[in-house]
């Protein structure tokens, strides 16, 4: 047999290799989101739940036998997300890579976005996801079109989450990392690290003065401040608080906190932004963020802010 014979037929066995790689990279399974972490907190068991159907982003949130997350759609959970290069005329959800999925999910038992890895066991959850836009190509926000040309980013967000800070059991450390693909080019990006759209009954908002040691009322808003944001049940028996701890970020502003009250969803929110900003280009990879999740009664919330703000 010929020298070419041998090499058609190596030819043939490696295209027939390179179409079974493909076809089994496209028929493994992504992970399956559904997990749950817990552990005790206080007087009760704080527990949370993720889903595949939200791309292992959090959808509930109990403690004391009442839910602190509204999950109504792909947008409101306890979950991360970021734009870029925001103007008046280019408002944030025209580019807007969301955790959680797309606007266009709405309800589905599916998200656009990817969960690439999940681990969840005892009181630690730890996700990677590839987040899509929250506008889907040709969409609109407030009468501007969406600034992405697909409906899923080659943005990551990867989260570790634990149940308990140091000593305070009612307490999540949420950490963050959002990757900026190396092909991206930015002069300004917005974290916003970490959100949670609550149950309307969380009506009441008060915000932490690290002078006094004490919360005090807040407006409905909406807007962001400096101080710490927490929002709590009318009887003052369930809150919840962010704060995010000191950490060096180059060309980085904040933390700063927003609220707001969306009366006619039957939602209120809290987040905790960052802001990195560089007239040439803001650098590609990593960025990475702590935040303290506050949960119990609103005197609780005041003592695990106060012993952290110092």
């Amino acid at each position: 047999m010929s020298a070419k014979y041998f090499a058609s037929v190596i030819r043939s066995l490696l295209f027939l290799g390179g179409i079974l790689a493909a076809t089994n990279l496209l028929a493994a399974p992504f992970p399956n989101g559904d997990s749950q972490i817990r552990a005790r907190a206080g007087k009760s068991e704080i527990v949370i739940t993720t889903s595949t159907q939200l791309a292992g982003a959090i959808q509930s949130l109990t403690w004391d036998g009442v839910e602190f997350i509204n999950s109504t759609d792909h947008g409101r959970e306890l979950q991360s997300a970021c734009s870029f290069d925001n103007s008046p005329a280019a408002n944030a959800e025209t580019f807007n890579p969301t955790e959680a999925g797309s606007r266009k999910d709405g309800a589905l038992q599916a998200s656009t976005s990817r969960l690439l890895d999940i681990a969840a066991a005892g009181n630690r959850l730890r996700t990677r996801t590839q987040m899509a836009f929250w506008l889907a190509p040709g969409e609109q926000s407030e009468g501007q079109l969406a600034r992405n040309t697909n409906s899923l980013s080659n943005y990551v967000l990867t989260k570790d989450v634990r149940i308990g800070f140091p000593r305070w059991t009612q307490a999540l450390d949420y950490r963050v990392t959002f990757t900026v693909p190396k092909k991206a080019r930015h002069v300004l990006a917005q974290f916003e690290a970490l959100t949670c759209y609550m149950p309307p009954e969380f009506e009441k908002f008060w915000q932490f003065n690290s002078q006094s040691g004490k919360l005090e009322p807040l407006s409905e808003g909406p807007g962001e401040i400096k101080n710490p944001v927490v929002l709590a049940t009318a009887d003052g028996l369930h809150a919840m608080g962010i704060y995010a701890p000191p950490q060096e970020q180059p060309t980085t502003t904040g933390p700063s906190y927003g609220r707001w009250k969306f009366t006619l969803d039957k939602v209120v929110k809290w987040n905790c932004v960052f802001r990195v900003q560089d007239p040439t280009m803001i650098h590609t990879g990593d960025y990475s963020y702590r935040l303290l999740v506050p949960i119990g009664t609103l005197q609780d919330v005041q003592s695990m802010l106060r012993e952290w703000r110092g």
